[in-house]
């Protein structure tokens, strides 16, 4: 137990090191200052700045930046579904794959496009080299660039500042950020024993009878992995994601994959800090979703480091949870990848999170919920800030003060936004489907395991969709055919799509009004928001939130299968 608890802190501890680093070089790129990868990609840049006919310097409107993100994300997908419709007479496959269902490809370009990389389908057998690396690979890096920046234009909104541009953003987030850093981590990743080939899968006789063959899949995994992670991406080369020995080999592998999925997420609240010139308040909000992080990792760890009751009656002594789980690893590292992939809404696993207890299950929907705990690619920072507007108007109510943030007034349409943000998107495309689901459990959801548990699953599926996260608890008929498959691709397709981008408009409308208000002179009636007790009561607002929403799920899932679990019913 001390083993795992000391291998926890460690990552923590360079998570900790690391973000004022990132954080600060991530400022330098957006505010414009020189990087070191300047030399080598400015004249890049300027050829296709002009060729493409953006004008690098103008800044956009909000509705601008809404329609530059909607109309390019558009063209994406619909040139990646092409893609894998096609992939049967494109190069790069030495299976000889043909097309994926109409309906698979098509949840695939959404889920991919969206930065969530839900899969029903196992990778291996599905999609060629070509479809993995060229399509889906490419939108590994434009979705993670897309989140940064929205991020970045709703720090610049909130700071007073014009919102940019979004095609320049993007470009910066992918040259100066994304793909310095995936080619640095892919390299250390095949030195650790990822592979990189294009080979066919190696055809070798199997331990239990050498007259059966047995195929053991290949590919390029290595740069595929690192993006995948560092871009809080989460959509596995392999059907069982990291929890393959290719594309997790060892402990050292999975130090950096944890350290991938959550450097940009932690980073970019130090980010705001030096845009608004105030680090304290960084720090604050920080500590606080720190805290929040520590606890849902206790309480995880603490659950299946006890066990399973049943069995450690069985077996007479307490035993840790390794149903699921890969020995590796562990149960303490597969408890932290659990809590920070649900947290960061990467989406990677290095064990089946279905196999999980029941309060680890509720700690990773908890996560899907709240999404600021480090929440999604860019987004999960806007998101934590909405959720200080609406504390400070709450705050402000309660006791008679102006609600202001960073010297701008907290008027009713900040309110509106917010609360189309926090309270009404989320929820409704997680419940309203997943009751549609519960209603039909034969024709629809295919539920592997019924009561609490199955309950659990087909909310889960659906709130890591609409959180663009990607993991699932299993258990549901998602990769089969009509009627159940096709329902799940089309259902949890909605859910992407309005996960994504209704909060993209609502954050980026946010932040377009909040950088056209005045600067009001800051009186004694203004509260402040970079003090403990109000990064306090912003705590409290967020768990109340999320609590008041989704807790009646929570009980008669997760938390009524602990009850039965604990009383060996």
């Amino acid at each position: 137990m001390v083993q795992g608890w000391i291998q926890i802190a460690g990552t923590l501890l360079i998570v900790l090191l690391m973000t004022p680093l990132l954080g600060g070089y991530i400022a330098r790129v957006f505010l414009g200052e020189p990087t070191r990868f300047d030399r080598l990609f400015c004249p890049l840049e300027r050829i296709l700045y002009q060729l493409s006919g953006i004008r690098a310097h103008a800044t956009m409107s909000g509705w601008h930046y809404i329609q530059a993100v909607l109309i390019s994300n558009l063209v994406m997908a619909v040139l990646v579904f092409i893609t894998l419709m096609l992939q049967g007479v494109l190069p790069l496959n030495p299976t000889g794959l043909g097309a994926p269902t109409w309906d698979t490809a098509l949840h695939t370009a959404i889920s991919f496009v969206t930065n969530t990389n839900q899969q029903h389908y196992s990778g291996e057998t599905t999609f060629s080299y070509f479809s993995q690396v060229v399509a889906l690979g490419f939108l590994f890096f434009t979705s993670a660039a897309t989140g940064i920046a929205v991020a970045i234009a709703f720090i610049r909104g909130l700071t007073g500042r014009p919102l940019g541009n979004f095609y320049v953003d993007l470009t910066l987030a992918i040259t100066r950020i994304l793909l310095p850093i995936s080619l640095v981590g892919a390299v250390i990743l095949v030195a650790a024993g990822t592979p990189e080939t294009l080979a066919a899968p190696v055809v070798v006789p199997t331990l239990e009878n050498p007259n059966v063959q047995q195929a053991i899949a290949l590919g390029p995994v290595a740069h595929f992995e690192i993006i995948k992670d560092l871009g809080e991406n989460g959509g596995g080369f392999f059907g069982i994601n990291s929890a393959h020995p290719f594309e997790n080999p060892n402990g050292l592998t999975n130090l950096i994959q944890i350290l991938a999925m959550i450097a940009i997420p932690t980073s970019l609240i130090y980010t705001y800090g030096i845009f608004a010139n105030n680090r304290k308040q960084a720090w604050l909000v920080y500590g606080m979703v720190f805290g929040i992080y520590l606890v849902f990792i206790a309480i995880a760890a603490i659950a299946e480091y006890q066990g399973n009751p049943a069995i450690n009656t069985l077996l007479g002594s307490p035993q840790p949870n390794l149903e699921g789980k890969e020995v590796r690893f562990g149960w303490a590292q597969s408890v932290l990848y659990a809590v920070t992939t649900t947290g960061t809404m990467c989406g990677a696993v290095n064990s089946m999170h279905d196999s999980f207890m029941p309060l680890s299950g509720a700690v990773q929907l908890a996560n899907l919920f709240l999404q600021i705990v480090w929440g999604g690619q860019g987004t999960g920072t806007a998101y934590l800030f909405a959720y200080l507007i609406l504390a400070v108007f709450v705050t402000g109510l309660m006791v008679g003060r102006t609600p202001e943030f960073l010297g701008r007034k907290i008027e009713k349409r900040e309110v509106v936004l917010t609360s189309l943000l926090i309270l009404l998107v989320h929820p409704i495309f997680i419940l309203i489907p997943g009751a549609i689901t519960l209603a039909f459990p034969e024709q629809l959801a295919g539920i592997s395991n019924p009561g609490f548990h199955g309950l659990s699953q087909v909310i889960y599926e659906y709130a890591s969709a609409a959180a663009n996260n990607g993991s699932g608890f299993e258990g549901l008929a998602d990769s089969q055919p009509a009627p159940t498959g096709l329902w799940w691709n089309l259902s949890t397709s909605v859910s992407l799509l309005a996960g994504r981008y209704i909060p993209i408009i609502a954050l980026v409308l946010l932040a377009d009004g909040m950088s056209r208000k005045p600067v009001v002179p800051m009186t004694t009636g203004t509260l402040r928001t970079d003090t403990g007790l109000f990064t306090g009561v912003t705590a409290g607002v967020i768990l109340i939130m999320g609590a008041l929403t989704f807790f009646p799920v929570l009980a008669l899932g997760a938390i009524a299968e602990y009850f039965q679990i604990a009383g060996g019913i």
